[in-house]
């Protein structure tokens, strides 16, 4: 009888214990979202870094400027050992202003909207005028005998699938058309190629982003084209045969530079060795100013560190903010601090946090890891949504980031935010991307949800 007792009061003490830590860690989260909302820094460092870096591709003098800006930022905040970690880019430059236009039978000109496609050719000063033919896949491409397509314009005209709910299966569906169509049209004797803009909006605005070269395949100029004028044109070639487009830019890679990712971190009081990565990429496409990809995750990621600090919590672990180079066009600054990572013989990655699906409102983490050890992590942390759960915010395994995926041999865990994407795509990699497409209060509440995984994953670890 005496051991049911005790048997019965310990399992009361256990849950007494267990009820309190839950209150106590509910109420902490409540504070971190109620800082976040009242008094963040993060808009106001997204209002700075949009308007006096703004177009801050790699490699360019405005991604220096926006490299000062972070050096400024972290020091606000009282970062500790703030650096510059170099990383090797090539330098691509747009040139003029891209022109494209249809020529019909009377010799009109019905002028597109384009966009050059980051790291490929131009056509030079003089353009090229061919006839377009349109294509849905590269299979398709793939398929045709050689010299199929010689001197004309391959036009890749396949839609993201609007069905998709999550916008960003619509473009890991499309975007193959993007990345590497030019080398499919380049084997068949193609001289260039237009690519429907990856966005299930109808619009006006073309969409930017890298396609890919390969060894041994002729390099060919790439444009992206609008939606409504990729419609067009659709229409055209089916009712008049050999439609025939004139395109023109001068885009080219002018070597190669030294940028740096900016790295700030709060030293951990029990584990300094043990780190937890929070971060964004710095850099952004020569279109608009990069408000949503990247600047919102980079800032979001330094108000987790701001927030804490400020809220006088003291991390058992490093917290390190990095705002990582290059993400846009070749991902140099994420392979550098990968590289950093995994020969380290001082420091343990425990989990890295990227933010880069825009400064939405926040619906998800997506968690991911090497396979030995997923398992374990989501074994940790499934119970603590219970106390995200008021915040709206769910969880999946799946992919992180592109940045922080090549700590994935480390064994951390890999955390990617993922916000309400369904607007994300009107304004990635184009002109529109801008801070006033950012909505404050929904940038901070991304900023909250991931002070509040931080500081979680902190408190109690993933073993």
């Amino acid at each position: 009888m005496v051991k049911k007792v005790l048997l019965l009061s310990g399992v009361v003490l256990m849950w007494t214990i267990t009820s309190a830590q839950d209150n106590s860690d509910a109420m902490f989260i409540k504070k971190i979202h109620d800082y976040a909302l009242t008094d963040s820094k993060c808009h106001e460092w997204l209002r700075q870094l949009t308007t006096e870096a703004g177009q801050r591709l790699a490699g360019s003098q405005t991604y220096d400027v926006a490299e000062l800006l972070a050096v400024e930022f972290m020091e606000e905040v009282g970062l500790e050992n703030i650096q510059k970690q170099a990383c090797e880019v090539n330098v691509w430059k747009r040139g003029i202003r891209e022109t494209a236009y249809i020529i019909d039978k009377k010799g009109l000109k019905k002028y597109l909207h384009v966009t050059s496609l980051g790291n490929t050719i131009g056509t030079g000063v003089e353009g090229l005028q061919a006839e377009v033919v349109e294509v849905k896949t590269l299979e398709e491409v793939d398929k045709m005998p050689d010299n199929a397509l010689a001197g004309k314009i391959v036009f890749f005209n396949r839609p993201m699938d609007p069905t998709q709910l999550r916008t960003f299966n619509a473009y890991g569906g499309a975007v193959d058309q993007r990345g590497s169509g030019l080398v499919s049209a380049a084997r068949k004797g193609a001289a260039a190629v237009l690519v429907r803009s990856m966005t299930l909006s109808q619009d006006d605005v073309p969409h930017s982003g890298s396609a890919v070269y390969r060894d041994g395949v002729k390099q060919i100029p790439a444009m992206g084209i609008s939606t409504n004028d990729a419609d067009l044109l659709s229409e055209l070639i089916k009712s008049i045969p050999n439609t025939e487009v004139f395109m023109r830019n001068t885009c080219y890679v002018d070597g190669k530079n030294t940028d740096h990712s900016i790295i700030g971190e709060i030293k951990g009081s029990e584990f300094p060795n043990k780190v937890i990565v929070v971060g964004g990429h710095l850099d952004a496409w020569d279109m608009g100013d990069g408000a949503h990809d990247d600047g919102s995750g980079c800032v979001q990621a330094l108000e987790v560190l701001n927030t804490l600090k400020n809220l006088g919590y003291k991390p058992k672990h490093t917290i390190r903010c990095v705002m990582f180079a290059n993400e846009e066009n070749g991902l140099a600054g994420g392979r550098a601090y990968g590289d950093y990572a995994k020969n380290s013989k001082e420091e343990i990655h425990v989990a890295a946090l990227e933010s880069d699906a825009g400064g939405f409102i926040p619906k998800e983490f997506s968690f991911d890891a090497d396979a030995s050890v997923l398992e374990k992590y989501m074994k940790v942390v499934h119970p603590w949504f219970s106390l995200l759960e008021p915040y709206n915010l769910q969880y999946e395994t799946g992919g992180s980031g592109a940045d922080i995926n090549p700590l994935k041999p480390t064994k951390a865990l890999l955390i990617g935010l993922r916000p309400d994407s369904q607007r994300y795509f009107d304004f990635h990699h184009t002109t529109a991307d801008t801070f006033k497409a950012v909505n404050k209060r929904e940038l901070q509440m991304g900023a909250a949800a991931m002070t509040s995984l931080v500081y979680l994953i902190d408190k109690y670890g993933l073993e």
